[in-house]
């Protein structure tokens, strides 16, 4: 009771007023980051369906899909979008002299798994999705994918 009073009329006048801008900084990075996942993900379909459409070989594209599985735990190419939450960590400093923002690694390294489990969310719908039309008329599979893929997107 004693401490309630005091707390909130603190954040209500030096914490409330700068949440928005705050928030607003913060985003740029994350929103970014996100952006180079799903940019990476559309990149690698595309890239499977090309190599299909010069192929015609449905083991080739299932060994393709497979590999697209591995996606989110190869961090050669995961690593653009990990560099882009980066710059949280120069946003936050300014939060942490400010407000007293301690364990700046811990909201990055947070950042980075959503994106990771994005797109391995991603990639799991992706091949769920598709996996029913592999048997398709090879015709018909390039455009499947696709869809499936912009499906995914969505």
């Amino acid at each position: 009771g004693t401490v309630s009073e005091p707390a909130q009329k603190c954040c209500t006048e030096n914490i409330q007023p700068f949440l928005a801008s705050i928030l607003e900084e913060l985003m740029g990075p994350v929103s970014s980051g996100f952006a180079e996942v799903r940019s990476l993900f559309d990149k690698e379909v595309n890239e499977i369906i090309q190599d299909f459409q010069k192929t015609n070989d449905i083991t080739k594209l299932k060994e393709n899909v497979d590999q697209l599985l591995n996606l989110p735990f190869d961090s050669a190419k995961m690593e653009p979008c990990y560099l882009k939450v980066n710059l949280l960590h120069e946003l936050l400093q300014d939060l942490k002299s400010r407000f007293k923002v301690y364990h700046i690694d811990f909201v990055i390294q947070r950042t980075q798994n959503f994106m990771q489990e994005l797109m391995e969310n991603a990639v799991y719908t992706f091949e769920q999705l598709f996996s029913p039309s592999r048997q398709a008329d090879s015709a018909k599979v390039a455009t499947t994918m696709e869809k499936v893929k912009l499906r995914v997107l969505k």
